[in-house]
């Protein structure tokens, strides 16, 4: 029998929340491909919820390629991956992934600050502390920087938002040319230690719920982004 972690859930769009932990144990390797998902009246049990947001969560993975059902089986893992058209992130340039993260990111961080959970600002507090063990080392770990704008999506708590930054996140990995400008600038030890302190700066004012200063941070370390890439010589 495979222990799973699923938590209760609560009012506030309940089958995201399903869906969300049911990926989770899906990536983590708790279901691996081709394995059967706990029948509806399981996942109700374990959710602590009707079966209306437990069928909607199912719909939802399986529209993003994650489970497929076998009528009168069940349903079955079908990749821990979401679908995605990778030659459409590998079409999209640096430039336009810093574009639309100058004139987003401002906005996650100011819904960030409104409603984020005690829980959303410690998962913040120990991906930042990750990020100064890494800058204290000597390295610049992109993961972790990833690890942050996504984790200030969540506290966004809107949906949208939260896949926008996953795709920007994607079109980022799938870009060579990214990659080159990256190595070019936040992996060296000046800009390395500056990026640390944008990014410490930037959680201390999530922390404090104030959202004029995490707005200001977050628009000039998007302008710093930018002129760090393509305005130095």
């Amino acid at each position: 029998m495979i222990n799973l972690n699923f938590n209760p859930v609560s009012s506030k769009k309940l089958y995201m929340q399903i869906y969300n932990q049911i990926l989770s144990e899906i990536q983590s390797g708790s279901f691996k491909i081709g394995d059967k998902l706990p029948a509806e009246r399981e996942l109700c049990e374990m959710f602590g919820v009707s079966r209306a947001p437990i069928r909607q969560a199912l719909s939802a993975l399986e529209l993003n390629g994650i489970i497929y059902s076998r009528q009168g089986e069940g349903v079955y893992v079908k990749s821990n991956q979401l679908a995605t058209d990778q030659s459409f992130f590998k079409s999209i340039s640096p430039e336009d992934i810093v574009e639309a993260r100058m004139n987003i990111e401002p906005l996650i961080v100011q819904f960030a600050v409104q409603r984020a959970t005690d829980e959303d600002i410690e998962e913040l507090r120990s991906t930042i502390k990750q990020m100064e063990e890494e800058t204290s080392s000597g390295v610049y770990v992109p993961e972790t920087d990833e690890k942050l704008h996504a984790g200030i999506a969540k506290a966004s708590h809107n949906d949208l938002f939260i896949n926008i930054m996953a795709d920007i996140i994607n079109a980022m990995k799938q870009q060579e040319m990214w990659k080159f400008i990256r190595d070019r600038t936040v992996t060296r030890p000046d800009y390395r230690e500056v990026n640390f302190k944008e990014h410490q700066l930037l959680i201390k004012a999530i922390e404090d719920r104030n959202e004029k200063e995490a707005v200001k941070i977050m628009t000039n370390h998007m302008q710093n982004l930018y002129d760090r890439y393509w305005n130095k010589d």
